[in-house]
């Protein structure tokens, strides 16, 4: 069963905000859904055959390459933003706690 401590826990990492008030509909929400996918352990598969299909490589026909940075120019000038030929987003990862 899923304690109110792990549901918060993953509410920060998916970046979702929960209210204390619907922590505990979430709580039994989430354990409904392990219940569920608890299910599949039940599962009996031991008539089913297993066929793998072969395996092959699919490779494209070697051809000249292009000069290097040949189109970097060209990119470079599309970035919203850029630094040094690289192109400069906002950061959205960081380990702070969601409030």
């Amino acid at each position: 069963m899923a304690t109110k401590e792990e549901v918060k826990k993953l509410a920060t990492l998916a970046r979702i905000k929960i209210d204390d008030a619907d922590l505990e509909k979430f709580t039994s929400e989430f354990d409904a859904i392990l219940a569920y996918i608890g299910q599949l352990e039940k599962l009996e598969l031991s008539d089913v055959k297993e066929e793998i299909p072969a395996l092959h490589n699919v490779m494209r026909e070697d051809g000249k390459p292009h000069a290097p940075s040949a189109y970097t120019e060209k990119i470079v000038t599309q970035f919203p933003a850029s630094e040094k030929n690289a192109l400069v987003v906002k950061q959205i990862i960081s380990h702070e706690e969601i409030e």
